[in-house]
């Protein structure tokens, strides 16, 4: 099974609120199965968005059925369920989608001469931002729960440009938001350095 198809398999199993299958379209009538996840950095390749997503899926999962999150954390129950780990895992980083262009760059090769290699470049025609942008374009089909709101919204954790207060309290006060934090930060760094 491709990326899409994966990704769409799972999307259907879990996510069957009110506006789901028409975000699903939204998606499919986008870049999103084809646009990278970055310009430079991780998964930087066609295809990557959807791959990046699938992998914090995989790493959200791993999380969440530790035994340690369960019982010592808290994290089961209807906020913490197969939907909601569906919809911030696979959802979270919408906001790339129509923002990275095919290009060139100027790189030098081993011999130290330039050469011309292909690249994305980054234009985003809406800056909203980067989670509530996310947020911003998902609650136009569907609603979300506080936990995945506030999950999306701060995917980045302490890497971001927000005053390191409001993400210490946003991540204390909604810990959906801080294992979708977790697992963004193992699929990037780890998976697809």
């Amino acid at each position: 099974m491709d990326p899409r198809e994966r990704f769409i398999a799972i999307y259907r199993q879990y996510i069957r609120r009110p506006g789901a299958e028409a975000l699903l379209n939204y998606l499919q009538n986008s870049d999103f199965f084809v646009a990278p996840a970055s310009a430079r950095y991780h998964s930087s390749v066609a295809g990557g968005l959807c791959q990046h997503s699938l992998n914090v899926y995989d790493c959200l999962k791993d999380y969440m059925a530790r035994p340690r999150v369960m019982e010592l954390y808290g994290l089961t129950g209807e906020e913490f369920s197969d939907e909601s780990i569906a919809i911030v895992a696979l959802l979270h980083d919408l906001c790339k989608i129509g923002c990275y262009k095919p290009g060139f760059r100027n790189v030098k090769d081993e011999r130290g001469y330039w050469q011309k290699v292909p690249t994305f470049n980054f234009e985003d025609p809406l800056p909203y931002g980067h989670g509530e942008k996310s947020v911003w374009i998902i609650m136009k089909y569907m609603a979300l729960t506080d936990q995945e709101a506030f999950a999306i919204r701060y995917h980045m954790g302490f890497s971001t440009e927000d005053d390191p207060r409001t993400v210490g309290q946003a991540l204390a006060k909604f810990p959906l938001a801080f294992a979708l934090t977790v697992a963004d930060s193992e699929a990037t760094y780890f998976l697809e350095k």
